[in-house]
């Protein structure tokens, strides 16, 4: 229960408020610095327990009680719960979705729907898909974006257009994939379900992929394309080799689509979904099984059982002798979905104290002063949302701290926060990319060996989707308002 306020307790000034602020931002670029694309792997968890501290500091000094930081940090942190979990099945899935062959086959099936006529939409597809079956965007740019951009360097073809193809479908799929930490990350920040929170984002994701592929195909059209898709069959045939593929393969996928459909909740509907995915293995890729448990020593149906109990913690780790094969398709795990959990309970933890301090409310205050309307109040949020990935150099921290410093105001307009959980992915998941001293800038530059100001002109999706998501706004299109239950709900939570 919680208390009420201190007689002593004091509002805090704004330098007071934005000194928290200011020490993240520096120990966030210090964390870029020394550790690069790994920096999201702990250094920025560290980052913000500090500056945590930094904020609760402040607080003392107004008179604020540690009790009283420390109920506020309690409430950010199980604000996130249903994410936590979520993130924990969708680790779970990844891992059996692979050793079943599910993930593989839809990485079999996009990869033969590359034209070399049409290099450029292509490459956009083909990356959507496997993002979206992978839910992670670096992933994909490190293996097929890799090659992809082999092809196109072998063709004398523009690199930097090749590169904004393969992010532009990449972050597709890093936005809309129940898999992605960010997609959780959003839907979790802002209140609202995972799945509400993808199908409202296909109102602006759908027709800014639309218009990339269409430009990308014309770009097709005016540039030569490849002649031919060596590196791509070496793939295929990789594939082939290793698991058998299938159209069977997809029942998995169909059935978490339809438990979605008739509305059963992401937790346990992912979970279901890894299960299925540990079945099939067992049913259908007995000797990828057996050959990742290597245990002699074990009877046949008892190592298919560990193989799938491991993939369901652990992920699964495939050798073929093919590299960018096995780095696509060695991942997945509970475990794996630890250092995203790690950074989501630090990050809810800095934004609890600013929070229950009364910081928050006070750098929330000074920006909501120009907001006059539901357009300026969309508009705000995704220059705040971009301004922090310029500031923070991080897609999560573009993710949180609007997140934090919006909903109440979301709410207080009778606005669903699915609204704030689609335009927080609209400016922050997307635009992380284009920054070239960003965590994400940084590493698709290194991986594809094309400069982030080279292929930042042609990420034509990552461009479009926030200017999609301000007309919308502008224009009112889709702005649901949030009935009095949802009101309720949202009040208590």
């Amino acid at each position: 229960m919680s208390q009420a306020p201190a007689a002593s307790e004091r509002t805090p000034t704004l330098i007071e408020a934005m000194t928290p602020v200011v020490f993240l931002v520096a120990l966030l670029a210090a964390s870029v610095w020394l550790y690069g694309d790994g920096s999201s792997s702990g250094p920025n968890q560290i980052a913000l327990i500090l500056a945590s501290g930094v904020a609760a500091l402040v607080g003392l000094r107004n008179g604020h009680s540690w009790r009283a930081i420390e109920q506020g940090i309690a409430r950010g942190v199980s604000t996130t719960m249903g994410a936590l979990l979520i993130l924990l099945a969708v680790g779970a899935l990844i891992g059996t979705w692979i050793l079943a062959g599910i993930v593989p086959t839809m990485i079999y099936y996009g990869l033969s729907l590359l034209h070399p006529s049409f290099f450029y939409a292509a490459a956009c597809v083909i990356c959507a898909l496997v993002s979206v079956a992978t839910g992670s965007s670096w992933t994909t740019a490190g293996t097929i974006g890799i090659a992809l951009i082999g092809v196109a360097t072998a063709q004398g073809l523009h690199l930097g257009l090749a590169a904004g193809a393969i992010i532009s479908g990449a972050y597709f799929g890093d936005k809309m994939s129940a898999l992605s930490d960010t997609t959780n990350l959003a839907a979790a920040v802002a209140g609202t379900d995972l799945f509400t929170h993808i199908r409202h984002m296909l109102w602006t994701t759908t027709p800014s992929i639309l218009i990339a592929v269409t430009l990308f195909a014309a770009a097709g059209v005016v540039a030569p394309t490849p002649t031919t898709t060596d590196e791509l069959a070496t793939m295929i045939a990789a594939l082939e080799s290793q698991f058998v593929i299938g159209p069977h393969l997809l029942l998995p996928v169909a059935l978490v689509l339809i438990l979605v459909v008739r509305r059963m909740p992401p937790f346990p509907a992912l979970l279901m979904g890894a299960l299925t995915g540990a079945v099939f293995a067992a049913l259908f890729q007995p000797q990828t099984v057996l050959a990742y448990v290597d245990d002699p020593s074990l009877s046949e149906p008892v190592a298919l059982v560990k193989g799938c109990w491991t993939a369901l913690f652990n992920g699964f780790v495939l050798q073929s002798g093919n590299a960018a094969l096995d780095d696509l398709l060695s991942r997945g795990g509970m475990a794996s979905m630890l250092p995203t959990l790690w950074l989501i309970m630090t990050a809810m933890m800095f934004g609890g104290v600013m929070e229950s301090t009364g910081q928050l409310g006070i750098i929330a205050a000074r920006i909501l002063s120009a907001v006059r309307g539901t357009s300026s109040l969309i508009s705000a949020t995704l220059l705040t949302a971009f301004g922090t990935n310029v500031i923070a150099s991080d897609q999560y921290m573009s993710i949180v701290l609007p997140g934090r410093m919006f909903r109440a105001e979301y709410q207080q307009r009778r606005l669903d926060p699915k609204h704030l959980s689609r335009t927080l992915e609209d400016a922050g998941t997307i635009t992380s990319v284009l920054i070239p001293w960003n965590t994400c800038g940084a590493y698709m530059a290194t991986t594809l060996g094309v400069a982030t100001l080279s292929y930042a002109p042609f990420c034509f999706f990552n461009l479009l989707n926030p200017l999609v998501a301000a007309i919308y706004g502008w224009a009112q299109i889709s702005i649901v308002p949030l009935d009095d239950q949802a009101t309720n709900s949202t009040a208590s939570s």
